[in-house]
């Protein structure tokens, strides 16, 4: 295995990392986003409508392009960060390079009406789904008058005021003004491709890293949210918390807390007591989520609307367990275990690991931090779960979102 981390010419770090023998060569390129977009659904739209065309080719022979040379490439949003990444056979990658240079230099945003129309038809389908309606209003309490905030509700009462020109402004902000990552993992020979990556990646905007002006999500009170459903015979709830996210120091130790929280399945506390000793539901977990400026922790549960007293009570009384009682050494060795079989089922593919790479060096974390917070969590202790869930797991800064019949 051969790594080698550097610099192109404009500044954007590189890693690339040799996997002998794979046929298919991945790359990935990120760039931060460093402002709150103008409108809530101005980047979702950007991203989905950078492969409907460019100057040379329009959306249908762009695709046409893809699967012509069987390339897998997508555009994604992410809150921190614009994802492209491909993956290809070693002997198309210069094409698929090429087809990116274009994309991310000639997009014409050409559809963008035609986009418009189809993202709100997705969105209104996908909160047809009780869940996704929780989801979406606990985010907004939990980000209230956040970027991170702009929801699918936000985005569809927002849509119709956006403009094209919004579009091209906030991708030209994003080109211009962004720290730019790029990983390249494959069975290539370096020297052959790098003319090409700097021929093209190398002449986008100068990568900057200093102009982040997205301020930090607070909460500092308790939050709840209800909405009824007529169509539901099903109650869906959700509790969170706002905690820290990587690269804090307490970040391994809430890492371990959800997995023997509610994050493994079958072994976690919350599925075997509120599940299978309870019988309140057939979903019950936990999960953590992290973004550059904060951590959301939240426990959810689907289950009959005459539960929702003895659910949330079943909440507290999980989280006051573990706040007041030190998890066992069993426990703890579980899900350090449990933590690095996941890290290497997300990283078993070229296009995977090239993905983590980028995504930890966009958030200022540097390429190899996934090495990081392995080594970190095999450190952490008893105490310190304990510590964590006493200082996180408040009664008085959470958000509560409930929907019911």
């Amino acid at each position: 295995m051969t790594k080698i981390i550097s610099k192109l010419k404009n500044n954007i770090d590189y890693i690339y990392k040799f996997n002998e023998n794979t046929p298919r060569m991945a790359l990935c390129l990120n760039f931060s986003v460093n402002q709150a977009e103008k409108i809530p659904g101005i980047y979702t739209l950007m991203a989905r409508l950078m492969l409907q065309g460019t100057k040379k080719y329009n959306s249908e022979e762009l695709a046409n392009e893809f699967e012509k040379y069987a390339i897998d490439f997508s555009c994604e949003l992410f809150p921190n960060y614009l994802r492209v990444k491909f993956v290809c056979l070693n002997e198309d990658f210069s094409k698929a390079v090429e087809l990116m240079d274009d994309i991310l230099k000639n997009s014409t945003f050409e559809e963008f009406e035609k986009e418009k129309i189809k993202l709100v038809g997705e969105i209104t389908a996908e909160l047809d789904s009780p869940r996704t309606k929780a989801m979406d209003s606990y985010y907004r309490k939990m980000f209230e008058d956040h970027y991170y905030g702009n929801s699918l509700v936000k985005i569809l009462e927002n849509i119709d005021s956006i403009r094209k020109e919004d579009i091209i402004e906030a991708y030209k902000y994003i080109l211009n003004n962004s720290k730019k990552s790029l990983a390249l993992v494959g069975a290539l020979v370096l020297e052959d491709i790098m003319p090409q990556i700097e021929a093209t990646v190398g002449r986008l905007p100068i990568a900057t890293s200093s102009n982040f002006l997205i301020g930090r999500p607070v909460l500092n009170e308790v939050k709840t949210v209800e909405n009824h459903r007529p169509d539901i015979n099903q109650v869906h709830i959700i509790k969170g918390w706002l905690v820290p996210t990587y690269g804090e120091p307490d970040y391994p130790a809430i890492v371990l807390l959800n997995i023997i929280l509610g994050a493994c399945g079958l072994s976690s506390r919350l599925f075997q007591e509120l599940r299978d000793k309870k019988g309140l539901a057939y979903v019950v977990r936990s999960s953590y989520e992290t973004y550059k400026l904060a951590g959301n922790f939240m426990i959810y549960i689907a289950t009959e609307p005459k539960n929702i007293e003895v659910s949330l009570a079943g909440f507290n009384e999980e989280i006051k367990k573990v706040k007041q009682f030190p998890v066992s050494e069993e426990e703890l060795e579980n899900a350090k275990t449990n933590i690095v079989g996941k890290y290497a089922l997300l990283e078993e593919t070229n296009i995977q690991q090239a993905c983590s790479f980028a995504k930890y060096d966009v958030l200022g974390l540097g390429f190899n931090y996934s090495e990081t917070i392995k080594e970190q969590v095999q450190s952490v202790s008893i105490d310190d779960i304990l510590r964590c869930a006493k200082k996180y797991f408040t009664d008085d800064k959470y958000v509560l979102s409930i929907i019911k019949p």
